[in-house]
């Protein structure tokens, strides 16, 4: 993750143009959006203290000036969270990251979900435990430990493509994420790796990457296609375990009594016929 916050705020700089500023265009230029002098100007900062910001050697920039260059740059809630993260980044000298682990109590809520598939990720996007239902919508008991990532699964399994209808927004949507959580533990060594094996494997994720994107995942619809039970329009509430922050629960969470419901209590239903 060295030099991110160059990375980022260069991408934040070419997405405004000088004249939505209030600024002449000087005619053509060399790349696009606004210079570091620009940006400098408007924040009310030093050309010179801009610079080190984006070299990386800011870490005791003030909150006032990440405020003020958010604004210049029309950040978002999330994209001003994630530049505080890179532009100061805390390391942790000599501490490995220990196994992560679901507390029983959890476990316990999410088999308590009967009617909502139901799982945890951890930092890395990894699945930690899910429920029966949230296993029979994704299959994560069939796999392998190292296979039950949401990033390798969408990026590194073929059938990933089938499995999301609307790949294009869900690849979108977790690298934007996996990025949000690769400021957050720049210490974590598992989580840089895969960034790293993602980057160097997909040609999709590479290009998703680079365009330094950052979005929570906190609510949405998916469109799964099930072989068994079909489309399945999966609207997804998540929420932060307060004993684990960097474990969140995904619940899928459909209307009772539309198709995707009836679909999802047949697809139980098979599950358990199955297993027995």
């Amino acid at each position: 993750m060295q030099g991110e916050v160059g990375d980022f705020l260069r991408s934040r700089r070419a997405r405004i143009q000088p004249e939505e500023v209030g600024l002449p265009s000087h005619g053509r230029r060399r790349v696009p959006g606004l210079r570091r002098e620009e940006v400098a100007q408007l924040a009310g900062v030093s050309v010179d203290y801009y610079i080190r910001l984006e070299q990386g050697r800011g870490a005791s920039v003030s909150d006032a000036v990440l405020d003020a260059i958010a604004r210049v740059l029309r950040l978002d809630e999330t994209e001003q969270a994630y530049l505080r993260t890179v532009a100061r980044p805390r390391r942790r000298r000599g501490r490995e990251q220990a196994a992560p682990r679901v507390r029983p109590g959890v476990q316990i809520l999410l088999d308590g979900m009967e009617r909502s598939p139901a799982f945890v990720l951890g930092r890395r996007m990894e699945v930690l435990a899910w429920n029966a239902l949230g296993d029979a919508v994704n299959g994560f008991s069939r796999l392998a430990p190292a296979e039950r990532s949401m990033p390798r699964q969408v990026f590194l399994d073929p059938a990933g493509r089938d499995l999301y209808p609307e790949w294009p927004a869900v690849a979108a949507q977790t690298v934007a994420h996996l990025r949000v959580n690769a400021g957050r533990y720049a210490d974590d060594a598992g989580l840089c790796a895969l960034v790293g094996e993602l980057s160097l494997k997909s040609e999709d994720f590479r290009r998703l990457w680079a365009d330094h994107e950052v979005r929570e995942c906190a609510y949405g619809v998916k469109k799964v296609r099930h072989p068994v039970a079909g489309l399945l329009t999966l609207p997804y509430e998540t929420l932060t375990i307060p004993a684990a922050p960097d474990q969140t629960i995904v619940a899928y969470t459909p209307e009772p009594g539309s198709e995707t419901a009836e679909r999802l209590a047949l697809l139980g239903s098979w599950e358990s016929s199955t297993a027995r």
